[in-house]
């Protein structure tokens, strides 16, 4: 990778990096946060809940927006709009500690920027990137993503250790110099490419052309986006209900909990790196990754169950075993996300053309919230007798199915034979990209 390319790698890494801090950062804050603010229970959940809506909602229409506009265009001010919301929330925070509507109106705003980032930056380096590129810069783009998960709690305690306030403003510090960073130092393939990849717009509107993309594309878009959601519902679910039990049954403090999960999510990032890596040389495994993923994933949830102590089978022998033996399963899942989601990434990416990729990542980045949003409640409310089972016996279900799913629609991708490059979806668009994506091709899948 040349040294310019390596320097937009990096910048466009940095992205994710940061919008994970949004709700991870806060989680071994938020005692603190409930007790200075006299807040309950729910009013406190209320703060991660206001930053994860409306980024949800955000991001399906700032992928559209991008797709007109272009990248940049939205991934820059979506930046400052982050890191002034978290200096709102922190303000708010810490001027007005009785009114804590004010600091859900930072979070809203803040989240509503994040809405603009992530699967933006995985948009621009499909722009930018040719297939066999592409694939190992969106494993990188995932590892930055798992590293962020990994540091923000303890980056968060660290931070609440000097002020119990200042958390909030780490987003502003951390997001500004990354918005300079796109708007200056990562190019916009663009213009000419995607006037000439959106000629359709004329005549039939880029409303049609995304229904057409969804007509052709459906079955493998539905399950893909399922495969995105219950990736990070399970493995969301799995780290909240894993770090409750490091409190309740081994008395571990903030910085304990913080380290021991910050194996998996740690594991999870390199696995995706190097997973990707290896798609960038041989795409064609993407269906062996996939399954081989969501195996381990679907075998993660029952492994942690047994050997959390809880009861069931093997409690009586499990209750007398140390944390490290959850942390075990914990690591068994984050190596299935790891390999899971290079092969998710690099499909998603590929779906559409230039002019209408914005939208349709988009989307994939809002089942993501959805199921990072969904895992911790609903694993909590199955966290004793049948329910736990019940749980454990659907996600292995879920997971064998999506490991047989996936893989059919990503050997339909790389694996069809007689496919030579330019041919995909009739030529579509052969000869049109100019400037910097004449240099990188779009990708040589029958999803394009």
């Amino acid at each position: 990778m040349e040294a310019q390319t390596a320097r937009w790698v990096g910048i466009l890494a940095a992205v994710p990096f940061v919008m994970v801090l949004g709700n991870s950062m806060l989680v071994p804050v938020l005692p603190t946060l409930q007790a200075r603010l006299d807040l309950s229970p729910l009013e406190t959940s209320l703060i991660l809940t206001a930053f994860s809506l409306p980024a949800g909602l955000t991001i399906p229409l700032a992928g559209a927006l991008s797709d007109r506009v272009g990248r940049k265009a939205v991934m820059v001010p979506a930046l400052v709009l982050y890191g002034l919301g978290g200096a709102l929330a922190g303000l708010a925070s810490w001027a007005w500690p009785e009114r804590p509507w004010a600091l859900l109106v930072g979070r809203a705003v803040q989240g509503v920027g994040a809405g603009g980032t992530y699967q933006l930056a995985m948009a621009l380096a499909g722009d930018i990137f040719q297939s066999r590129e592409r694939s190992k810069v969106l494993g990188l783009l995932e590892a930055a993503n798992g590293l962020g998960k990994a540091v923000s709690p303890l980056v968060g305690g660290l931070a609440a250790a000097v002020l119990w306030f200042s958390p909030f403003f780490v987003y502003g510090v951390l997001a500004l110099p990354v918005a300079a960073a796109i708007a200056l130092g990562v190019p916009q393939p663009g213009r000419q490419a995607t006037a000439a990849d959106g000629q359709g717009r004329k005549g039939g509107g880029y409303g049609q052309q995304l229904r057409e993309v969804f007509a052709r594309r459906g079955w493998p878009l539905a399950v893909a986006y399922a495969a995105g959601l219950v990736t990070l519902l399970v493995l969301f679910g799995l780290l909240s209900r894993a770090s409750d039990q490091m409190e309740q049954r081994w008395r571990m403090r903030e910085a304990q909990r913080g380290l021991l999960v910050a194996l998996p999510t740690s594991l999870m990032g390199l696995c995706a790196y190097l997973v990707g890596a290896g798609l960038q040389r041989r795409p064609q495994a993407a269906p062996k990754a996939s399954a081989a993923g969501f195996t381990l994933l679907a075998a993660s949830v029952p492994a942690a169950i047994l050997l959390a102590g809880e009861g069931g089978p093997l409690g009586p022998w499990s209750s007398g075993r140390g944390p490290g033996w959850l942390v075990g399963a914990l690591c068994l899942g984050g190596l299935g996300v790891g390999l899971v989601l290079p092969a998710l990434n690099l499909a998603v990416t590929g779906a559409a053309s230039r002019s209408q990729r914005g939208l349709v990542t988009a989307l994939y980045g809002t089942v993501r919230f959805v199921g990072a949003a969904t895992g911790p409640p609903l694993f909590a409310a199955a966290a004793s007798g049948a329910a736990r089972w019940g749980l454990a016996a659907g996600t292995v279900a879920t997971g064998l199915a999506l490991a047989w799913g996936c893989g059919k629609v990503l050997r339909a991708a790389w694996g069809e034979p007689g496919r030579s490059r330019g041919e995909g979806a009739g030529g579509r668009g052969a000869g049109a990209e100019a400037g910097l994506a004449s240099q990188h091709p779009e990708p040589d899948m029958p999803w394009v």
